[in-house]
Formats: structure tokens, sequence, C-alpha cells
């Protein structure tokens, strides 16, 4: 499948899933609270499938899977007969409504922790937090090749991932953190990670890169894919070649090569390179050649190797992984972590501290991410899922009339007050609710076409 018709199919099934339940909250409080439910829609527009249940609610699929509704017995919107008034959703008490309204976000955080505890127990593979190399800031604040994060903060860090994940808000917010480690001589230690030294036009997207860590598993292995023509490895190399040591220092990957060869060539004379060659150990004499940067800026000393091209990923090497029991309160507690890491995203938005293609993704992103995901694994599908469905609870949570949210914030103040805001008051609100949601649309599609062209 193409990546275009996986990203398609994909968004169709995450966003049917988490309408579904979302949907179904409402519509399950409602008809326990004796509101009459009308319509149950998945998507927008024309229906493809439609039936009626013998509770006289007409269940359908629309065409557009950008969302869905459910249609309630309301005397503000059509004519209600005598007989049926006391199920119409505006007679329903303060609140009832209340509680048939907050049922959608609900829905979607029980879905979330759901998600996450299918997660943990099917188990998440992922590689081990163990730093390849460490430059600038990284390695200012004493972090070296071979050291395993096993906590950022109070967080402990299972694999990279969870590694990246904590260290996203301190970066955002220039804030010095601690990491606990344990190096390549299995010694533990902690390090005071600077991030208030990040620029303040540090790419966001690559967090990582910006502080100077690279993970194990990126590191390329020290293996031979093309040998210049004329140059000091010319017939004595060969492409497969893996590097195992220059002139006696080990090398455990192919960076590792460059800096030995500089101090080889300064040192002058020739020296052993030792490889791998079909099974076999071979030491060979070699004397780098001083060749010009091919930016012109200056001499180095090079043998003239270059590494494969398109290498894949190593295997996965880490687990996140309970057993069914365990896995209830780690997924709760998971909930609970990634609600504090959204909600504080969205402070970060509004403070300026976010870069604005970083704020909020549109259907284009979303689709390529769910692929991207579920190509990855079921486990790290059910990530992605969960993540979006706990996005969804926030987002309609947002006090915007036209969104759950904004209906909360009437129904409170009609507790205040004592009586339902004015119908002009409602009105005013959902014309400024469609202006701030086609704002917040708009933006979303920037980002889409910006990520595109990027």
């Amino acid at each position: 499948m193409s990546d275009f018709l996986g990203s398609v199919w994909w968004l169709i099934v995450s966003l049917g899933v988490l309408v579904t339940f979302h949907e179904f909250g409402h519509y399950w409080v409602a008809r326990r609270c004796g509101v009459r439910v009308l319509r149950f829609s998945v998507g927008f527009g024309r229906p493809l499938w439609a039936r009626r249940g013998k509770d006289g609610t007409v269940y359908q699929i629309a065409m557009i899977p950008l969302g869905g509704y459910v249609k309630m017995l309301d005397e503000r919107e059509a004519a209600v007969p005598a007989a049926e008034v006391a199920h119409a959703f505006n007679r329903a008490s303060v609140w009832k409504r209340i509680a048939i309204v907050a049922a959608g976000p609900i829905a979607n955080l029980l879905l979330c922790v759901a998600l996450l505890w299918l997660m943990f127990v099917i188990g998440r593979p992922d590689y081990a937090p163990v730093i390849g190399q460490a430059t600038g800031i990284a390695e200012q604040s004493g972090l070296r090749a071979g050291d395993e994060v096993v906590a950022v903060g109070d967080r402990p860090t299972p694999t990279w991932q969870e590694v990246q994940l904590a260290l996203l808000p301190a970066a955002l917010d220039h804030r010095d953190v601690r990491l606990e480690v344990v190096d390549a001589q299995s010694r533990a230690a902690v390090r005071e990670l600077r991030l208030s030294q990040l620029p303040d036009d540090f790419d966001q997207r690559r967090i990582a890169q910006a502080i100077g860590l690279l993970p194990r598993h990126f590191l390329l292995p020290p293996l031979i894919g093309r040998v210049e023509p004329d140059t000091a490895a010319w017939g004595v190399l060969a492409e497969g070649d893996r590097v195992t040591a220059v002139d006696g220092q080990p090398v455990r990957a192919f960076d590792d090569i460059g800096p030995l060869v500089q101090t080889l060539g300064e040192q002058g004379g020739p020296a052993m390179i030792e490889v791998e060659r079909g099974g076999e150990r071979l030491a060979l004499e070699m004397t780098p050649r001083s060749v010009e940067r091919p930016d012109g800026g200056g001499r180095y000393w090079a043998l003239g190797i270059a590494p494969p091209r398109n290498l894949p990923l190593p295997p996965k090497d880490a687990m996140q992984q309970h057993g069914p029991l365990e896995a209830v309160p780690v997924a709760v507690r998971e909930v609970g972590h990634l609600t504090g890491q959204l909600v504080g995203m969205i402070g970060r938005a509004f403070s300026g501290r976010v870069a604005i293609e970083n704020t909020v993704a549109g259907p284009i992103t979303i689709a390529r991410a769910a692929n991207t995901y579920a190509q990855q694994g079921a486990a790290w599908y059910l990530t992605i899922l969960a993540l979006l469905s706990l996005s969804l609870a926030i987002l309609n949570l947002l006090p915007i009339p036209l969104l759950d949210g904004g209906h909360l914030l009437y129904y409170l103040i009609e507790l205040v007050k004592g009586s339902p805001v004015s119908e002009r008051a409602m009105a005013a609100g959902q014309y400024v609710g469609l202006a701030l949601l086609a704002s917040l649309m708009g933006l979303a599609f920037y980002n889409d076409i910006l990520q595109l062209v990027r």
C-alpha cells in the first residue's frame, strides 16, 4: 500500500474509532437521562449507510469522515409533539445537560486509558535509551557515548522515545533538567542537562539534535559502502569491509573513523587498519592522504571511503510491557502525565514559546503520523490513537462555543444566574465560536501545507 493510500486509510480508521466513541458517550448518557436521540452519525454529509433502530434512532455513516454528531429531540430546533416534550434535551435539568455534554470528552478519556492499557499489555518495542554520541550542550553537561538515560527529572525513561518526550517541555521552557544515567562501566551518575543554553531559534521539531544527543541506534555501522578511486584505500579496502580498529584504536561506528584518521595523518607515516572481510580478520597497512575539503574550507586527512547508503535501522532492543493487572495503574498514570503535557503545550502556544507550525496538526499531518505509527506495529498504532483520543477530549473541553466546552460554559453560567443564557447571547457566542474554529482549522491546514513544502 502506498504512503498516500495508507495515510488516507488510517486517517479514516482513526477518526472513525475516535468519533464513534465520542458520540457514543453523548448517546449513552442522553438515553439514561431520558432524552430521545433522533440520529447517531459517524461523518457528515450524505449518508452512505443508515438504519433505524428499535429505539427510533437513525444510525448512519456519512460520506465526509471528519467528525460526527448526535442529534437529539430539541424544541429549539423543531416543533416537538406534546407527548414527546418530556424527552426533549432542552427540557432536561441543567445537571443532566451537563452530564450529556461532558460524556463525549469523558468517553475519549476512557478510550485513551483503554488503548494505553492494551498497548502496555501487547508491549511496545523501541530502542534502548543509550547515547551514541554527545556533542554541544550534551557534552558540556557531562554526557558521554555509552551513557544510558534511566530518568529525566522524576520521569523514568525505559526507551529513547520516552527520553525525547521527557526532554521536550524542559527544552521549550529553556529549563535545566536532571538526568539519571548509567555509564558504559555500569556506574550510576547524575547529570544536569543545561537546556537553558539552548538558542531561542533552535529547531523545536528536532530537540535531541539541538541538544547534541545522537542515540546509539542512529550511529552508522563501520561498514564501507564505497572506495574512492586514487585514494589511500583504493585497491586495499573493499566494499563490505567492516572496520574494527584504526592504529590499534577500536572502532564502534563509522563516525569514529574520521577523528582517528586525522590523528593518524598528523602523526605521519603508515598504520594498520583492521577490518573484517568474509569472516576473516585482516590488518592492512595504509597511509592517509591530505585532501581539499569540497567546500573549500581547508585540507584534511582521508582514506577515501564512504558508508553504505540507505541502511535500515538496527532491530529494536527495548520493550515497554506490563501484565494485564499491572498495566491498569500504569495506563492511568500515563494518561495523567500526557494530559499535563498537552495542557502545557496549549499554554506554551498562547505564550509564544512554541512555534506556530508546531501547535496545531491538520488532517494531513494526522494521516501521515497514523500511517507511520501503524507501519511500526499494533502497539505503536494504539499509542497514536490514544494520543489523538486524549487530544480530542481536551480540545472539546475548551470553552469555545460550538464545542462541548462552550456548552458546558453556558450551563455553568445558568447554574450561577439561575436561568438559561439568553437566545441572543447564545447566537452571538455561536458566531464567535464559528470564527474561532474557522481560524483554528485555517491554522491546521496552513501547518499541513508548511510541513509538506518542507
